[in-house]
Order: C-alpha cells, then structure tokens, then sequence
C-alpha cells in the first residue's frame, strides 16, 4: 500500500512539474525572485507613492492642482528649461566626443590599458570631488585664470564656475566615461571584416565609417545618449557646488528638494519628481523614434 500510495503521488509531482514548464516557469526563472522584490521594494513602490502623493495637494484644489501650480508659475516653471540647456549639450557633447576616441581605440596598440584607465578616471571622483577640482582650476584664483593673467592674455579671471559652464564642465567630466565605455563596447560589437571588405572594393575610411559603422553603431549611440542624458537630467549637488541654485543653474532637481525639505510641502514635491520623470520619457522617446527610423534591424554587427 505505502509504495502503491508512492507510486501514485509520483506522476502528480511528475505532471506538476511539467506543467509549470510548458508556462515557462522553472527552477531558473525563480532566481529571478529576489531581484523583483528589489525592484519593487526600492523603485515600484517609491515611484506609485509618489505618484498617488503628487495627486493629494496640501493646499487642496483637486487632484491636478500641484501640477497646476508648477505649469503656473514661471520661476518653476523655467527650470525645465533651465535643466534641458545643461543636460542635453552635455549628453551630446559626451557622445559625440566618445566616438572618435573609441573607434580609434578598437584596434590593438602599445598603452592602450593606460589611456583607457586614464579616461575612465573620472568614474572614481564623484561630482562632489569633481567640483572641488573645478573650484581650484577654474576659479577667480586657480590655476587656469592665474596662468592667463601672467602670461598677459586677460586683464581679470574669466569666470567659469558658479554659473551655466562650471556645471556643463561637471556633467562632461562625470558622464565622459560612460559614455566612452558604452560607445566602446558596441564599437567592439561590429564585424571589423565588413569594413575590411568595403576597403576592398575602394572605400576610404570616411565613407566607410558613414556607410558601415555609423548604421550599425546608431542604436548604440541611441541607447548611451538617453542613459547619459538621463545622468545630466538628474544633475543637483554640480548645480549647486559650482553653479548658480538661484539662477541660471537653479535645475528641477533643486526644485524638488525646496519644496520637499525647505517648504515640507511634500506633495508638491511629488509632483515635480513626476513632471521630472515625464520629460525625461519624452525626450528618451523621440532619440528612441529618431533610432527606429535611422536603424531598423534587430542587432549591428556582430549582436
């Protein structure tokens, strides 16, 4: 009876099992538990708590009244604006600046562990270090500004800190290297013998890069400049070190926080954190548009 009753239980764990894998569920799709409660735990929830939050106004006026207030005023308002002018020159000057000195740097050559680790540096910084550097290069009394002025090329220190440039320097210094290693690896990616097999049939290197390697590298390039702006957009503790908080630099970020922590209103707050997210899905959606349309296959290269 007892191996009857153990055959018998057999073939419904047996069926049990199979069933679960004709769903896709298996031994190895459960390691993915843990990751989903992070992600829920740390950006789900946060994110549908500050949405419902942005909805409950302190000051009452319906739902859409904080989002009101934003649109309403112009010196909120403004810091879209204000935020766009940095993030967007710095992720395109970080992408467009990678690619050369990645494509040059795909071949083999004596030092090249040494320039990448030396381009790669910055990562390590920080943008609290990162500002203090800029403070003592750029400065009225840094070494730049002291440099020009003896050697008679300016009557007084030109100003680039605490202003629009000491926080663009910022954002290129910190966001260079991802950059750079993100165009790297999907240059790495690309078939070096379909360029081989161009210069063959008598294509220089221009016309072969425009023709090849630009086509291939596009969704790289799409996909870099979105987490780079994304990096830029997000930009606070750079706007307030080296840049102007209550002007030209006053960014959404530094918005949010003075309404969440100078004004305690905290639904308002949301509301900016969501109007922030907003208008960085919609610039990520028309460069992911723009790649649809410049690049239609599945992979480049290699894939």
């Amino acid at each position: 009876m007892t191996g009857g009753a153990a055959t018998g239980r057999a073939p419904t764990g047996l069926s049990l099992r199979h069933r679960l894998a004709e769903r896709g569920v298996d031994g190895q799709l459960l390691l993915l538990v843990p990751a989903m409660v992070f992600v829920i735990g740390l950006f789900v929830y946060p994110f549908l708590y500050g949405l419902g939050l942005s909805f409950q106004p302190t000051k009452g006026g319906g739902a859409f009244a904080d989002y009101q207030r934003f649109f309403s005023d112009a010196f909120q308002r403004d810091t879209i604006w204000k935020t766009l002018k940095l993030s967007i020159p710095a992720a395109l000057f970080n992408v467009l600046a990678s690619v050369p000195i990645a494509y040059r740097m795909r071949g083999r050559f004596r030092g090249k562990r040494l320039v990448t680790t030396l381009l790669v540096i910055p990562i390590t910084l920080g943008t609290v270090l990162t500002a203090e550097g800029l403070l003592n290069f750029l400065g009225p009394a840094g070494w730049f500004n002291r440099t020009l002025m003896s050697l008679g090329l300016v009557d007084q220190p030109i100003r680039l800190i605490n202003n629009y440039w000491g926080v663009f320097f910022s954002l290129v210094i910190t966001g260079f290297p991802f950059a750079f290693l993100l165009i790297l690896s999907y240059l790495s990616g690309i078939d070096p013998s379909l360029e081989r097999a161009a210069a063959t049939l008598g294509a220089d290197w221009r016309a072969r890069f425009r023709r090849i390697t630009l086509p291939l590298l596009a969704p790289g390039l799409a996909t870099t400049f979105c987490l780079t702006f994304v990096l830029a957009f997000s930009v606070f503790p750079s706007a307030i070190l080296v840049g102007d908080p209550t002007g030209t630099t006053r960014v959404i970020s530094i918005a949010a926080y003075q309404a969440a922590y100078e004004q305690y209103d905290y639904p308002f707050a949301s509301a900016i954190a969501m109007i922030m997210g907003a208008v960085e899905l919609i610039v990520i959606g028309v460069v992911l548009l723009w790649r649809s349309r410049f690049y239609a296959g599945s992979t480049g290269g290699k894939g």
